[in-house]
C-alpha cells in the first residue's frame, strides 16, 4: 500500500435489472472515474460498490491491490481491526433506481444466527444488515407501516383490497385499532393478522383483485387519489398482479429530497422504489423478501420477524446535524456501531477542515470538482473515491462552479 493514508481508490459497479440506464443513471456518470469505463445507454447500472465485498472489492489505483489485503490495525485501529477481523464492517454504495426493489426486511443478529444455521443457502452469513439511505435526487421508498386509521381508510375506501383480506380478519383489525381500550400490543398483532392475511393470498385472489383495482384506476384516473393511484399503476405495470401492489396499502410512501434520509432498522418492512441514493449498510448479504420481486419469497420468516411498528410517514425522515468543528459537513448517525455517514457541501473556493475519525472512513465525490489535502493535496473529482485512514484529519476545498458534495461512510 501506498505509505499515504489517504489513497485513490478504483471502485466496480453492478448491473440489476432494476437500475437506471445508461447515463440517466447515477451510478454510470460517477463510474466514469474508473479507467477505461465506456457507458452503455441500453445497460442498467444499478450499484456502485466501495469496499471490501468479495462480489465488487476496491483497489489501489496505484497498485490495483484489494483494499482487503492492506487493511491493518493502524488504519482500521487495533480495536476495529479485532472486532471486525481485520475487515471494515460496512458497504457504502451508491444506487440508481428505475423501478422498485423488493418489498424486504433484514433480519436482527440473532435472527440472521438462526437463519444461516437453517438455512445457509439462502442466508448466506450470521450477520444484520442494517441500512441507511441518502438521497442524491429525488427519492421514493416504502419504510414501515403507515398508521392504523390511515389503513383503516384504505380498507374503507378500497374492496380490493378488504377482498383479500376478508370480512373477519378486516372488522377485527378496525375494531381494535380504532379501540381506545386496545394497547399497542394488541394493535400490533392486529395488524400482524393483517399482513400475514394479505400476504397469504393464493395468486388467483391476487390476479382478480388487480385486475379490478386497474380498471377503477383507468375509469377514475391516475389523479383520482392523489398520488396513492400513480403509484399503484407504477407498481403494478413494473411488477403486474404481484401482491406488493397492494402493500401501497400498508406501508408509507416517503419521498426525500436531496440531502434527507431514512434509516432502515433490523426486522423493518421497506422498498426503495426510485431514485438516487447513497447508502451504507453493515457487512451482510441477508434479506427476507415478500413482494415486488421475481426471487424467493420467504413469506413465513418475513411475518415472524416485523416489528409491526407503526406510524406517520415524516417521521421516517431523518435529516444530517452539523459535525464537530465544522462549518459545511453534516452527520447522519444511526443508532447502530457499524457505521456513519458525513456530507460535505463547498462552494468555490471555500474550505472545511474534518478532525480525523477514530476508524477508517472511504469518500467519494457525486458533485462538482474539489481538492482533498492531507499532507498532500489531490483533486478530488466526480466520481473519485478515497480511502482514509484513521485519525488521519483532512481539508476538503470547492473548486468547480458547481457545488462539491461528497459523502463519506466511517466507523468509530
Amino acid at each position: 500500500m501506498s505509505s499515504s493514508p489517504v489513497v485513490r481508490l478504483v471502485c466496480s459497479t453492478q448491473s440489476y435489472d432494476w437500475g437506471k440506464l445508461g447515463n440517466d443513471s447515477k451510478v454510470a456518470q460517477l463510474a466514469r472515474s474508473i479507467p477505461d469505463f465506456q457507458v452503455d445507454n441500453s445497460k442498467p447500472y444499478a450499484e456502485f460498490w466501495m469496499g471490501t465485498h468479495p462480489n465488487g472489492p476496491s483497489r489501489l489505483a496505484d497498485s490495483n491491490k484489494p483494499l482487503k489485503e492492506v487493511l491493518n490495525a493502524t488504519n482500521l485501529t487495533e480495536k476495529l481491526h479485532s472486532r471486525y477481523h481485520g475487515d471494515l464492517p460496512f458497504l457504502f454504495k451508491i444506487l440508481s433506481i428505475r423501478k422498485a426493489l423488493s418489498i424486504q426486511a433484514h433480519p436482527d443478529k440473532k435472527l440472521a444466527t438462526e437463519l444461516h444455521t437453517k438455512f445457509p443457502d439462502l442466508y448466506k452469513d450470521p450477520n444484520h444488515k442494517p441500512e441507511m439511505a441518502i438521497a442524491l435526487t429525488p427519492f421514493e421508498a416504502f419504510i414501515n407501516f403507515r398508521p392504523l386509521e390511515e389503513i383503516c381508510s384504505h380498507l374503507e375506501s378500497f374492496p380490493e383490497f378488504r377482498a383479500l383480506i376478508g370480512e373477519d380478519t378486516t372488522t377485527q383489525f378496525m375494531e381494535t385499532a380504532k379501540s381506545s381500550k386496545a394497547d399497542l400490543s394488541a394493535k400490533k398483532s392486529a395488524l400482524r393478522a393483517l399482513f400475514e392475511k394479505l400476504m397469504k393470498s393464493s395468486q388467483e385472489a391476487i390476479t382478480a383483485q388487480i385486475g379490478k383495482l386497474m380498471s377503477r384506476i383507468d375509469s377514475e384516473g391516475l389523479k383520482a387519489t392523489g398520488e396513492l393511484y400513480e403509484l399503484l399503476h407504477r407498481l403494478n405495470t413494473q411488477f403486474p398482479d404481484d401482491i406488493g401492489v397492494f402493500c401501497a396499502f400498508l406501508l408509507n410512501h416517503v419521498k426525500l429530497n436531496p440531502g434527507e434520509s431514512i434509516f432502515l432498522a433490523a426486522n423493518e418492512p421497506h422498498a426503495y422504489l426510485c431514485g438516487d441514493c447513497v447508502e451504507c449498510m453493515a457487512a451482510s448479504d441477508n434479506v427476507i423478501r415478500s413482494g415486488l420481486t421475481p426471487k424467493f419469497k420467504d413469506v413465513n420468516t418475513l411475518v415472524d420477524c416485523l416489528t409491526y411498528n407503526h406510524g406517520p410517514a415524516e417521521t421516517q425522515i431523518l435529516h444530517g446535524v452539523p459535525h464537530k468543528n465544522t462549518k459545511h459537513t453534516l452527520l447522519y448517525d444511526p443508532p447502530i456501531e457499524e457505521f456513519s455517514i458525513l456530507q460535505t457541501k463547498l462552494s468555490k473556493g471555500v474550505e472545511d477542515k474534518v478532525e480525523g475519525v477514530d476508524g477508517p472512513s472511504i469518500l467519494i465525490v457525486t458533485e462538482g470538482e474539489g481538492v482533498l489535502a492531507h499532507k498532500e493535496s489531490t483533486d478530488a473529482k466526480l466520481g473519485d473515491v478515497f480511502f482514509i485512514a484513521a485519525n488521519v484529519p483532512i481539508t476538503l476545498t470547492g473548486k468547480s462552479e458547481k457545488p462539491f458534495i461528497a459523502y463519506r461512510a466511517f466507523c468509530e
